[in-house]
């Protein structure tokens, strides 16, 4: 699509949430407020892996090699897909921008395919968020998710599905969350700054204490006030809470 064929801003919610935080399930959960598709690099790059094309295997072998993709390889992804017809209602972006060059780059294009950016930041304490995910479980054999909290299984420790014993995944470890935290800081709180300087609507909304539904909602009420979107939707489907996510 031409980037000057559209007149009339579209809004562009650049969503950042810490892991735990629930960002994935109000991404998906927008997709209704928005009218919109949930744009995630990460799933962008998986496809082109599992489809085993030119740009699959020189992300594998970049994996391979311990580097990561190249910010223009990334940014021509997003670019191709906010191009797209079905982008013209509005977008979620989820994984993008990770670094102050595809920040810039993205604001560019913001401009070019008249989006308009906003950032909803999905705010949960650290001590909530390690108390989320420290309380998963996983399956070893079929890799279903529970949370001790919110979706136990129904015989402790033992999966639902196949009956094999529910392990703690290495990543869901405190220590590790913890640190997985800390990297997350470091590298949003200059991308957050950056689009304040910008001039950049940013939205601080507390990603625990209520139902995901009603997290949804209260994201619509700010962009509706804002008047980024028209509204809220009256109706939308209701959110099955993923481990470790619901508050």
């Amino acid at each position: 699509m031409d980037a000057n064929t559209t007149t009339r801003p579209i809004p562009a919610v650049i969503l950042f949430g810490s892991p735990g935080s629930g960002k994935g399930t109000q991404a998906k959960l927008l997709r209704h407020c928005l009218n919109g598709p949930h744009i995630s690099t990460g799933d962008m790059l998986r496809k082109h892996i599992d489809a085993q094309d030119g740009i699959g295997q020189q992300v594998v072998q970049l994996m391979k090699s311990g580097k990561l993709v190249p910010d223009e390889l990334v940014n021509e992804f997003v670019e191709t897909r906010i191009a797209e017809p079905d982008c013209r209602s509005g977008i979620i972006l989820d994984g993008y921008p990770r670094t102050l060059n595809q920040a810039g780059v993205l604001l560019g294009m913001m401009g070019r395919y008249k989006f308009q950016p906003a950032v909803v930041h999905l705010v949960v304490d650290c001590d909530k968020i390690v108390a989320r995910l420290s309380g998963r479980r996983q399956c070893p054999v079929c890799g279903t998710l529970y949370s001790l909290k919110t979706n136990p299984p129904k015989v402790a420790g033992i999966c639902d599905l196949d009956g094999a014993t529910l392990i703690t995944r290495e990543d869901d470890r405190e220590s590790v969350i913890r640190e997985r935290l800390r990297e997350y800081e470091s590298q949003t709180r200059p991308l957050l700054n950056y689009f304040q300087q910008a001039g950049v609507p940013m939205f601080e909304i507390s990603g625990a204490g209520a139902p995901p539904d009603q997290i949804m909602r209260n994201i619509c009420d700010a962009l509706a006030k804002s008047g980024l979107i028209q509204g809220v939707p009256l109706e939308y489907p209701k959110a099955v809470p993923a481990a470790g996510v619901a508050p």
